[in-house]
């Protein structure tokens, strides 16, 4: 790992965040985790993670203990020949299926035009693979994608983040080459 390929104290929130996009979902979730998660505080993009993880109360050994998470995200290997579900996401979907009455349904994975980054992410259930559909298979579940959103989609890693700031799907995707600050929407 170059210095150029690492992530340091000294970096702004934002300049993690936008220097690494296709890894920056996970990224965050590590920030929010380490505490950075308040909103109307003094942890903002601007700001170095350092003078974020301090002005939050954390310890120097806590910021190590960060700066160490971050560079083992950007170290982690992605299969780029498949859309994967995490154990955590497909047990979620799996739930929620239950909750539904879609038991026995795969999912839907796509994008659509939207947001302030170009395009959003969308999962829905889906009764069955349609013609124009490719399929991926993850921890016992068919996810069908349109093949036209393949090319954007590949490498994905969809998991369930549940934490003070909300729950929900949480897509990595390596072809991601910019994302939004809110975090909904993402450009290739």
């Amino acid at each position: 790992m170059t210095t150029q390929d690492k992530i340091f104290a000294t970096m702004t929130i934002g300049e993690i965040l936008s220097s690494f996009p296709q890894k920056n979902q996970k990224i965050a979730q590590a920030m929010t985790r380490a505490g950075l998660h308040c909103s109307s505080c003094s942890a903002a993009t601007w700001e170095t993670l350092e003078v974020g993880m301090f002005s939050h109360g954390k310890s120097q050994n806590e910021l190590e203990q960060l700066v160490r998470e971050l560079n083992e995200i950007l170290l982690e290997e992605v299969d780029e020949s498949t859309i994967t579900l995490t154990h955590r996401a497909a047990e979620k979907f799996r739930e929620f299926a239950k909750e539904e009455g879609a038991e026995g349904c795969g999912l839907r994975f796509g994008d659509s035009a939207g947001g302030c980054g170009g395009f959003q992410y969308v999962l829905e259930f889906s009764e069955g693979a349609e013609e124009d559909d490719a399929i991926f298979h993850s921890e016992g579940l068919e996810i069908h994608v349109k093949k036209g959103m393949v090319k954007r989609l590949i490498g994905s890693v969809i998991d369930y983040a549940d934490g003070l700031q909300g729950a929900g799907f949480k897509i990595s995707n390596p072809n991601v080459k910019s994302s939004c600050g809110c975090g909904t929407s993402q450009g290739y």
